[in-house]
């Protein structure tokens, strides 16, 4: 936490929206004004506390930053995320203590909900069960909005036909693809908590980047925008597939497993943004943000 408060807490608090549920109802709200297609997507509880505690190290997304700047307009994003100036705080009431600030944006009583499974809609014991249940096209045909994180990727670059991306692509979807980085050190350490001794998953990630890296070559210029690849290179714990800002397919990655063999959970966003889809997309986001692009 900054010694100084970043503009945005303080503002939050002065139009009384320290208590999650007010703020994310606040943001949705003002999200609709400014483009329908925005509606519900409030940041999660851990994004918000990020966005307040002065973590972050660059802006957020543009459309996070615009619909901010439509709830406060009389302060632009940069200023939001910088600390608060001293005429701001002078102004300020009795000062909260840290741990009040907490309480407001982490309250017990927002995190209760009906579902006792949040919004986590179906549970596979292996990636492999999953991919029966619900195979690539299923998923992805149609869609508006993929992004990925993992280590190669193979359900996007090997399990579902280049043509078909090709497609989707130019017809208007948006692509984030984040892969292990071939060239770094964790790949390594999971090639060796796999037991590869022949580069396999470095040569595997190599080669599908290289697919979308092409594939991104033959797009139209307008749609080349639309596809990011970038690498991370960090341990790594989940395999992540954010589907049209609703759906999310989450795998962790176990010691000694192929990723193949690993349990694989499904969830989808709900209205109250308490469930898991909000978590393993802030992860995401992270994640994202501290990657290289390629």
């Amino acid at each position: 936490m900054s010694p100084q408060p970043i503009l945005l807490q303080v503002v939050i608090r002065q139009h009384r929206l320290q208590r999650y549920g007010m703020f994310q109802a606040a943001y949705n709200e003002a999200a609709k004004k400014v483009s329908p297609e925005l509606a519900g997507t409030a940041p999660s509880r851990a994004q918000l506390h990020r966005w307040t505690s002065g973590e972050l190290k660059r802006l957020p997304y543009t459309d996070h930053c615009r619909v901010l700047e439509a709830m406060f307009p009389e302060w632009t994003a940069d200023e939001l995320f910088a600390p608060c100036p001293p005429h701001v705080l002078a102004h300020e009431p009795a000062a909260h203590t840290r741990s009040d600030e907490r309480a407001d944006l982490e309250s017990t009583a927002d995190r209760v909900g009906p579902n006792p499974y949040a919004d986590v809609t179906a549970v596979f014991a292996t990636r492999a069960e999953f991919s029966f249940a619900h195979p690539p096209h299923a998923l992805l045909d149609g869609a508006s909005s993929i992004r990925a994180a993992g280590l190669s990727l193979n359900m996007l670059c090997q399990q579902y036909p280049d043509q078909r991306l090709y497609r989707l692509i130019e017809d208007g979807a948006t692509l984030q693809a984040l892969f292990l980085d071939p060239e770094g050190e964790a790949i390594r350490a999971r090639e060796q908590e796999e037991g590869y001794t022949d580069n396999h998953l470095t040569t595997l990630t190599r080669l599908n980047i290289e697919v979308l890296t092409r594939l991104r070559k033959r797009l139209s210029p307008e749609a080349q925008d639309r596809l990011s690849v970038a690498v991370y290179d960090e341990t790594i714990r989940f395999n992540i597939t954010l589907i049209n800002d609703k759906l999310c397919v989450m795998q962790p990655y176990l010691p000694n497993a192929r990723g193949v063999d690993s349990p694989t959970f499904l969830a989808e966003r709900n209205s109250t943004g308490t469930g898991l889809y909000g978590t393993f997309e802030e992860i995401f986001t992270a994640l994202w943000e501290r990657g290289r692009t390629v």
